[in-house]
């Protein structure tokens, strides 16, 4: 499992995260688009640690619940066998791609790179895209109705406040 879940965050968070960010970076060296570090005095130097260290940890709390109760990773390549439906699975759809574009934001803080904030805008974007019409056919494929009706109460993006308690599914079934 810990090798699954190792080459799972290389490659989806690491790219996201890692290997486009020091690509765009690299390529708008010595441009009117390179960065500059935002200095430790400046409130946007906080604001974006900050930022990064609650996307981390939603990124590392939306992983665990996957290995744990999904009895899977986050891959597509090795998805959960459960429905998770719990911490922030119960207030958004989506966490793990929140907690992307949380630390894609304090990079592009952190940085102070408009390149960044427009990797993070392409990313979420291609997400909006392909989670409709991909990834949700595919969990409502291997989840059936339980998938639906978790849909019909658990919004894709903006999070509810109040966390959505799955009354009606077979408990034995989620994760």
């Amino acid at each position: 499992m810990r090798w699954r879940l190792i080459r799972a965050i290389i490659i989806l968070p690491g790219t996201a995260l890692v290997f486009i960010p020091a690509a765009i970076l690299y390529t708008v060296n010595d441009s009117k688009f390179s960065h500059e570090l935002a200095a430790p005095g400046h409130l946007l130097f906080w604001l974006a640690l900050l930022a990064a260290s609650l996307g981390f940890g939603l990124a590392f709390w939306t992983f665990k619940l996957f290995i744990k109760f999904g009895q899977g990773t986050p891959a597509p390549w090795d998805p959960p066998k459960k429905l998770v439906v719990r911490g922030p699975y119960r207030h958004v759809r989506n966490p793990m791609i929140t907690s992307v574009l949380i630390m894609l934001f304090s990079e592009a803080a952190l940085l102070q790179s408009w390149p960044i904030a427009a990797w993070m805008m392409v990313f979420f974007i291609a997400n909006a895209i392909y989670f409709p019409l991909f990834e949700e056919k595919g969990l409502q494929k291997r989840f059936g109705d339980d998938y639906l009706e978790y849909c019909a109460h658990v919004p894709r993006w903006i999070p509810k406040l109040q966390p959505w308690k799955p009354v009606n599914l077979v408990q034995n079934k989620l994760g």
